[in-house]
């Protein structure tokens, strides 16, 4: 890596279904951001077994995370992109820092208190302690920056906690991280329910729009969105659905909200959301089709993540190796 930029970190669990929302609200921006930092972009293929996954589904969806990843511009060349798993020192640094990380703590975290409601049948230890592989994700790095949601501010500020919390005992050994909450990000919200952000996790498969979604299922899902009966495209807080598709219109072609509006002053719904739909096709077309591409050549693929990880494991062994050498763990 070179020595002159910062670090940035992120990962994903692979869940298999990457919405236009995270595509425009994130991965968009991690293309922009490799050109100026040290980039890692993980599957969090470990972080998914903290609710019970089908075998068979997670190797999928961990390839095609990873294969999307790629096919959405991130470059194998200027960023490390890896597979959480294949880099064991992962789950070595967690179990010493949950050795720093207070129950307090963790029990605060408001993503447990989430899913122990909604998977009362498995509320499992690594569900209680997944924050601390959080924190070991992230310090295993030197990670200066996390670009993260403001619902994951609290995972950093954990990971802060706990650096600070072991520099005090062993001196500077971790870098201290900071989160990033993208300024510039396209917050997308549902198709449906337009007062509300859009989630692949909405039973409603008309609400979002998935990047390998076919151009005649993008196109009804645009045809359906929710507007008003008011007419008028434009933005206003008293209208939301027609407010979202413009900005989901700007953030695909890059035209501002005034030429938007501009482009549609005279025309009703019946222009506006097919041309929307038409504009996201085309903007998730070539994403889609390199994505389909990369899974085909599976061991082209393989060579990519096995390529990656090595990389990883090589800085991560580095900080591994200080902090047994900190905590007294007897040389190997």
């Amino acid at each position: 890596m070179e020595n002159d930029k910062k670090i940035i970190f992120s990962a994903t669990q692979p869940s298999g279904k990457i919405t236009l929302g995270n595509y425009l609200g994130a991965m968009r921006n991690w293309v922009r951001l490799q050109d100026d930092y040290n980039a890692l972009y993980c599957v969090a293929d470990m972080h998914a077994i903290t609710v019970r996954q089908n075998p068979a589904d997670l190797r999928r969806q961990s390839m095609e995370l990873f294969a999307q990843f790629i096919a959405c511009g991130l470059d194998p060349e200027k960023s490390i992109i890896f597979i959480q798993s294949h880099v064991p020192q992962h789950a070595e640094l967690a179990w010493i820092l949950n050795c720093y990380t207070m129950y307090g703590e963790l029990s605060r975290m408001t993503q447990f208190k989430d899913k122990s409601a909604s998977h009362a049948d498995n509320v499992n230890a690594g569900l209680f302690t997944y924050p601390a592989l959080m924190a070991a994700d992230i310090l295993l790095y030197g990670t200066h920056c996390v670009p993260v949601g403001e619902d994951q501010r609290q995972h950093v500020e954990l990971a802060r906690n706990i650096a600070q919390r072991f520099n005090s005992v062993y001196g500077d050994v971790f870098t201290m991280p900071e989160a990033v909450i993208p300024k510039v990000a396209a917050r997308v919200m549902s198709l449906s329910e337009p007062e509300k952000k859009m989630s692949k996790s909405n039973p409603n498969e008309n609400s979002y729009v998935l990047v390998m979604d076919k151009p005649d299922a993008i196109m009804r899902k645009f045809k359906r969105a929710v507007t008003d009966s008011e007419g008028g495209i434009y933005r206003s807080p008293e209208k939301p659905g027609v407010s979202n598709l413009i900005e989901i219109y700007s953030a695909v072609t890059g035209k501002t909200f005034e030429e938007v509006e501009n482009e549609f002053a005279g025309k009703g719904y019946g222009d506006f959301k097919p041309a929307v739909g038409e504009a996201v096709v085309e903007c998730l077309r070539p994403i889609r089709e390199e994505t389909e591409r990369l899974l085909a050549d599976k061991a082209s693929l393989e060579a990519l993540y096995r390529q990656g990880a090595e990389k990883a494991a090589n800085i991560a062994y580095k900080t591994l190796r200080k902090v047994h050498k900190k905590v007294g763990f007897a040389s190997r």
